[in-house]
């Protein structure tokens, strides 16, 4: 076992190579060792978990909690929301997480995702429709973004006329302005002002929607106390189900439409072959999926991963990126292979915190990007390759913009 006691902050493992290229730093650390000190997301000393195995059995232990009420005072200073959006399933371990995600998970069960599979194709081919004129269009702007703000959106019984405010909102806490250091802080509080107001106005008059849904399991008086939200849990969880279903949507979308024009064989053999979308969708998750760090995790006792003791209450990042392209869990995990026939990606989780809104997301771009292909066969950047802009971050894998023309 490694000794904790030499490793401190000036032997934290240099993260630069993570922003400027993933999946090399990735390669260099597993080859370097399971798990390695780094400045993680909040500047703070946490410690970085680099393989499959490791990554797959850390993603479902009991002993890291998502609670940052383990942290060790100091150790963790990650963004701040307001506790009405901070009691959210981001933040919780059992029993809150398993009574509040046994509340919401009938809006995503197959079944209710299978429905939506003609709504979102109605949207897809909407905006497809506005775009299709010009002959050429910003997607992360024009397509990947709002489809999924728009799904979410009805799902929630959002007004159309608040939307676009939605998706700015959104947009400030994915993507900060560094020349706006109080954009974030202004989205937050908007973002809790406004769902204030809609569940009063949901409360006043419910609509055929899963915020009034969820309303009516908080306002139930006959319910159980083990069968109820909070009221700050049920905003949250609001908040929840908008950032992160169209977050992770956008980033998937934006993702993987870059990957098929960076691999043109295999961009015509879907657009052959439609059926094969579907599989497709997981390598597109695999090889450069929305998600590069799971959620940060505390240990509630001193746990060993890979050899390596960790302190209770320290931070622990579980690189998911690094997880889906270790050469010990997939063979030549560097080429895109959309007929791998692929199971066993991390880029959703594992274990009790499984992405709650998985299988909406691969619906979304499943159909998001079949209908894009399908419909422009002349596809291609409108800017040199070399141009595209990424949203670099060592937690998340997205575009800030990707032109492209047809």
């Amino acid at each position: 076992m490694q000794n904790t006691a030499e490793t401190g902050p000036a032997a934290l493992t240099d993260t630069t190579p993570l922003l400027d290229d993933l999946y090399a730093a990735c390669a260099a650390l597993r080859e370097a060792g399971p798990v390695h000190r780094i400045a993680g997301t909040d500047g703070q000393p946490a410690w970085l978990v680099t393989r499959y195995e490791d990554v797959r059995s850390a993603l479902a232990d009991p002993r890291l909690s998502l609670d940052k009420r383990h942290a060790t005072p100091g150790n963790y200073r990650g963004f701040s929301l307001p506790p009405a959006l901070d009691a959210n399933l981001l933040n919780m371990d059992p029993p809150d997480h398993t009574r509040i995600r046994r509340l919401v998970a009938k809006a995503f069960t197959p079944g209710r995702v299978e429905a939506l599979r003609a709504p979102v194709r109605r949207i897809a081919d909407d905006l497809l429709d506005a775009m299709a004129a010009a002959g050429r269009a910003e997607l992360v702007r024009d397509y990947a973004g709002p489809l999924p703000i728009t799904v979410i959106c009805d799902l929630l019984g959002v007004p159309q006329a608040d939307r676009r405010d939605f998706l700015a909102w959104s947009d400030a806490l994915i993507t900060p302005d560094p020349a706006r250091p109080q954009a974030m802080k202004e989205a937050v509080g908007a973002m809790l002002d406004f769902y204030t107001q809609l569940i009063a106005a949901k409360r006043a008059e419910p609509g055929d929607d899963l915020l009034s849904d969820l309303i009516a399991v908080r306002d139930d008086t006959e319910g159980t106390a083990g069968d109820r939200l909070s009221e700050d849990e049920l905003t949250s969880l609001a908040f929840l189900i908008l950032l992160a279903g169209y977050e992770n949507t956008v980033q998937l979308i934006g993702n993987a439409v870059l990957t098929l024009l960076d691999h043109p064989e295999h961009l015509a053999a879907l657009r052959r072959n439609p059926a094969e979308l579907r599989g497709a969708v997981e390598e597109f998750l695999r090889y450069d999926g929305p998600t590069a760090l799971a959620i940060r995790r505390f240990p509630v006792e001193d746990v060993e991963i890979g050899g390596v003791r960790i302190p209770a209450g320290e931070s622990v990042l579980l690189s998911v990126a690094s997880a889906n392209r270790d050469p010990a869990r997939f063979a030549e995990p560097d080429r895109f292979d959309p007929a791998r026939g692929l199971t066993g990606h991390l880029a959703l989780g594992h274990g009790i915190h499984y992405c709650l809104g998985a299988s909406l997301a691969r619906t979304e771009a499943e159909i998001a990007v079949g209908a894009l292909i399908s419909r422009f066969p002349g596809l291609r950047l409108d800017i040199p390759r070399d141009e595209v802009r990424h949203r670099r971050t060592i937690r998340a894998r997205g575009l800030i913009s990707l032109p492209v023309a047809w």
